[in-house]
């Protein structure tokens, strides 16, 4: 199965910052405001509501990227 080209065109931020957000927030067990609050310890001033839209939109292709890399049981 191949997975569907993403579209960032019209979002105001570039690329790395809605992978970061969105990783941060499908990786570690985080709410959208404390992603809010480590990216304004980076000097990136974005909202949650901004963060919880990329997570819609973006969340569930890194997801399914995430469980895929997961070490199954047995692997060494």
């Amino acid at each position: 199965m191949t997975t569907p080209m993403l579209s960032y065109k019209g979002h105001r931020y570039p690329v790395e910052i809605i992978n970061h957000c969105v990783w941060l927030y499908f990786r570690f067990p985080l709410s959208f405001r404390e992603v809010e609050e480590l990216m304004l310890e980076r000097g990136v001033v974005v909202s949650y509501e901004t963060i919880r839209r990329w997570c819609a939109k973006f969340g569930q292709t890194y997801a399914n990227q995430l469980r895929r890399r997961r070490p199954q049981p047995g692997d060494k």
